[in-house]
């Protein structure tokens, strides 16, 4: 196995929908940070891959318009996944590992603002009985928070301590849409959203981009003095129904079990919702001495399609700044935590572990 980092990060979320850019416009400020980061140019990147969805943006193939932000002219390889950041950077790593190209730049992006989001996301369920429902994300997710609190696994404190914390943690973070102030008394005397639901258990959602990128062996020291090497990969997904039980998260245990978690000192973890950050301690059997989204996550800010992608980007800022010598990154997707994806970021190579999907 080919060792690979990731020795750049940037991204874009906006706090507003004035002038609601278009996805070249969120991608090129990121790509020229990149290149600022590494001081690569275009030529430099052996591959290209983005995620986004048709879905949100209302169109097919709408991944072609956003290549005009890479430019291509001489033509680039580039792959596409209708999927978050996160797994266009799993292919991204697959194709470095098969040793055609030794770099790669990953990007993702999402306008939320352009329909109704919730009946959107519907759209992703299982076709027979539950699509022609269209029970929407944050009522699901209600679903499951309401299942885990009648089995005694969490109850609303335990919620409101996650927000309190995350958003506290947010004030460092320049993009956060949504920062602390309130205390855990204070979240709780807020009116209900979705029962058990509070507005503030809901990660807000913005239109957005971010891009991460990727080099292998000696391409990876040349630019970072302190790469954060990838150690290890996972990604299952449990079953499209919601008959499964809601209290827990299968999939993301299988991820846990695939990887070496062991000293693992931070953890960004892509909790669109309050008690999804307790459900994924618990799968992945985090200590409790384990820093847990040190950059607010989800709940301060969560861009549709990368925002899994920027939980790794944020862990290996961690590492390249000595904050963090091993970080456990995260992503999800599809509804109450049914897809999910892990990472191991370390300071130091090893032998790379992978899971299957």
């Amino acid at each position: 196995m080919r060792d690979v980092a990731v020795v750049g990060f940037a991204q874009r979320q906006m706090r507003d929908f004035d002038g609601s850019p278009t996805c070249v416009e969120l991608l090129v400020p990121l790509f020229k940070e990149c290149y600022e980061q590494t001081g690569w140019t275009r030529q430099d990147v052996g591959f290209w891959c983005s995620g986004s969805s048709d879905y949100l943006a209302g169109r097919s193939f709408s991944f072609v318009q956003a290549v005009d932000a890479i430019g291509v002219i001489p033509p680039v390889n580039e792959s596409h996944v209708e999927m978050d950041l996160a797994w266009a950077m799993y292919e991204a790593w697959i194709k470095i590992q098969t040793g055609e190209v030794d770099t790669a730049l990953v990007y993702a992006f999402g306008k939320s603002s352009a329909g109704v989001l919730r009946r959107t996301l519907s759209l992703q369920l299982e076709p027979y009985t539950m699509t022609p429902l269209w029970p929407d994300t944050v009522s699901l997710a209600g679903l499951q928070a309401r299942a885990g609190m009648d089995a005694g696994l969490w109850d609303e404190r335990a919620m409101a301590e996650v927000v309190n914390r995350s958003l506290t943690d947010a004030e460092k973070n320049e993009w956060a849409v949504r920062k602390g102030g309130s205390s855990v008394e204070e979240l709780l005397a807020r009116p209900m959203y979705a029962d058990p639901l509070r507005k503030h258990d809901c990660a807000p959602v913005t239109d957005g981009a971010a891009a991460i990128v990727l080099a292998a062996g000696d391409r990876a020291r040349e630019v970072c003095d302190r790469p954060a090497w990838i150690t290890g990969l996972s990604t299952y997904v449990d079953e499209m129904t919601m008959s499964r039980d809601l209290t827990g998260s299968a999939s993301a245990r299988r991820c846990a079990e695939a990887l070496d978690l062991g000293g693992v000192d931070t953890a960004e973890l892509h909790a669109p919702f309050s008690h999804q950050e307790l459900v994924l301690r618990r799968e992945a059997g985090l200590a409790d001495d384990v820093t847990i989204n040190p950059s607010g996550g989800a709940l301060a800010s969560n861009p549709m399609f990368s925002a899994g992608g920027i939980r790794v980007g944020e862990a290996a800022r961690r590492i390249w700044a000595g904050d963090s010598d091993k970080a456990l990154a995260h992503a999800t997707s599809g509804p109450a935590l049914q897809q999910n994806f892990m990472c191991t970021l370390e300071v130091s190579t090893g032998s790379t572990t992978g899971g299957n999907r």
